[in-house]
């Protein structure tokens, strides 16, 4: 089909050529807007980094956020929800880290303290975890307090929804953004953003299933019975509750110990005989790690950690120490010091323990070679250990809690931009990013193009997919970008006057 039939869409020339003139654009019929900073996702990652531009000083004509998300929320909410946390229950992150509060004072306890008029919250934080568990915010704190800071920086202003194609770079500087809007919202099928600077916070690309489930379910065309824990499974919870059943449970970290909790939850409150068959492929069972200084607690198969990772990785010796290292000695510290983990928490704890000893509760040590329907429509799942024995489980329901994908050809922006943006893999196999997280190899003229959160992992900094970790990159790219001269510095004075305007509500 020739170019003349393909009005306002990508031609032939525009998606083999890395470098896009402005009349490349004109010719396919794409209309052109200037934007100069524009902001890729339109989650907490893009959220995060224009809250610090507008305290900054960037005006909300000078952003655009391009998002398919009516929230910079919503995708975090969804699977919050799916992987059992739902808005009432507290999530896993420090009190200080606050996405709507660069400066993390007042903290999250201090705020649920002073609005659940409770001063056990803040006698929490003062004796954790000694005497006490480490205090997290509920996830409804968190969703309340983004949509008080976006309302406060005018964040709707700058969203434009639709699904971003590619970014590709500009002959003479900067970059264009190729949008998809929904449809009828727009005359064109696409329509492009010219801008200096970009910045990429696309989280994870998608699920990501053990091998022998995907290929059950592709088999079996079955995805009733194995599901994922961040996908929609309440029917496996709703239905264990009309008939007694078997589960197994599959992965050790925080989703998997929500999981648990949920299905024991149930089984106390409602009177349920649910039997867990819970597979762990590396079992824990004790303290571990590489020396006397780099130890975790652990057993009963779990790693245990109250964060992603120590709170040293934020600001203190392990953030410098991967500062300094480069190549296999900053992986390896990062599997040191990172790894699938989850909190040890009291409650939790103590349901495992009356479910081992009443018998309904199996803790194992296996690696599932397959998985197949049995003859009365259940699941078996065949298992060797490294003892060399053998097993065969049968269960209702297989729940699959090992994480979500972060490989970057399966998300579309991520796999252009490797193809004709210059961009690099570390040895993550995650974007490439110098100190001041600009992509590596992407520079356009004078333009920049940054990225944050889950596709920069394994660079200098060891948790930027976290509240804190976003944070960081956001402040370390504003501070690059104040001295590109697209923003004010965040010096001491500007920083205390913006914190007076969030403590008082005042807009930027």
């Amino acid at each position: 089909m020739s170019v003349a039939q393909q009005p306002n869409d990508l031609t032939p020339r525009l998606l083999g050529t890395s470098l896009w003139q402005d009349g490349m654009l004109h010719e396919a019929g794409i209309p052109v807007h200037d934007v100069p900073f524009v902001s890729v996702g339109g989650g907490l990652g893009s959220f995060i980094m224009t809250d610090v531009l507008r305290i900054c000083g960037v005006p909300t004509s000078s952003i655009k956020v391009l998002s398919n998300s009516d929230t910079p929320w919503q995708t975090w909410e969804y699977l919050t929800r799916a992987s059992q946390l739902p808005p009432g229950e507290r999530i896993r992150s420090d009190a200080g880290a606050r996405p709507d509060n660069i400066w993390g004072f007042p903290s999250y306890a201090v705020h649920e303290a002073w609005q659940d008029r409770s001063p056990k919250l803040l006698w929490q934080v003062l004796v954790e975890p000694i005497l006490t568990d480490f205090f997290s915010p509920r996830a409804a704190t968190v969703f309340a307090t983004v949509k008080r800071e976006a309302d406060r920086i005018s964040y709707w202003d700058m969203l434009a929804k639709g699904q971003v194609r590619m970014v590709r770079r500009r002959a003479g500087g900067g970059y264009f953004t190729l949008l998809t809007p929904p449809a009828g919202t727009a005359p064109t099928k696409r329509v492009a953003i010219r801008s200096q600077y970009v910045h990429l916070a696309v989280g994870y690309p998608g699920l990501k299933f053990l091998e022998d489930l995907q290929r059950f379910r592709e088999t079996y065309d079955d995805y009733h019975r194995v599901v994922n824990a961040y996908e929609p499974h309440e029917h496996v919870y709703e239905s264990l509750k009309k008939r007694p059943g078997t589960v197994v449970v599959r992965g050790a970290g925080i989703v998997a110990s929500r999981v648990l909790q949920r299905l024991m939850d149930d089984r106390e409150r409602y009177g349920l005989h649910t039997q867990i068959v819970h597979m762990f492929r590396t079992f824990v069972t004790g303290p571990h790690g590489s020396g006397p200084w780099m130890r975790r607690p652990g057993g009963d198969g779990w790693a245990y950690q109250a964060f992603t990772f120590p709170k040293s990785a934020f600001g203190g010796q392990l953030k410098a120490q991967f500062r300094r290292l480069e190549g296999e000695k900053r992986a390896a510290l990062a599997k040191a010091v990172g790894g699938t983990t989850t909190p040890k928490l009291r409650r939790w704890q103590e349901q495992m323990r009356q479910g081992r000893q009443g018998n309904w509760y199996h803790p194992i040590q296996a690696v599932v070679d397959k998985v197949e329907p049995a003859p009365d429509g259940r699941l078996v799942s065949h298992t060797s250990s490294n003892d060399g024995g053998y097993g065969r489980y049968v269960s209702d329901f297989i729940i699959d809690c090992t994480g979500l994908e972060a490989d970057m050809p399966e998300h579309r922006v991520l796999a252009d931009l490797l193809e004709h943006g210059g961009a690099r893999r570390n040895g993550a196999g995650r974007l490439a990013v110098g100190e001041n997280f600009e992509v590596t190899g992407t520079a356009s003229g004078g333009g920049a193009l940054y990225a944050s959160g889950a596709a920069v992992a394994g660079n200098h900094f060891p948790a930027v997919d976290s509240f804190l970790g976003m944070q960081t990159a956001a402040l370390d790219i504003a501070a690059d970008l104040a001295r590109r001269g697209f923003c004010a510095d965040l010096g001491p004075a500007r920083s205390f006057g913006q914190w007076l305007k969030w403590v008082t509500g005042r807009p930027v």
